[in-house]
């Protein structure tokens, strides 16, 4: 996924391979993606997957992917 017009996750050369991550954190973005996508909701990413994401992040995160995802009308 293009998260460059995410205004949540950042890429940072050397910092985790230089994949897109949450901002201040560790995290990557895919990998909130992809619990998201296996059922986990914003609650249970920010307090039983991931220290540091905020549900306010993951809402964010999801809500952008979710726009990118929707097919854009013809």
């Amino acid at each position: 996924m293009d998260w460059s017009g995410c205004p949540m996750v950042e890429r940072v050369p050397g910092k985790v391979s230089g994949q897109w991550i949450v901002k201040g954190t560790r995290i990557l973005a895919d990998g909130v993606l992809e619990n998201a996508d296996a059922g986990y909701t914003p609650e249970e990413l920010a307090t039983e997957i991931y220290q540091g994401l905020s549900v306010d992040q993951a809402s964010a995160i999801l809500s952008y992917a979710k726009r990118k995802r929707e097919p854009h009308p013809a």
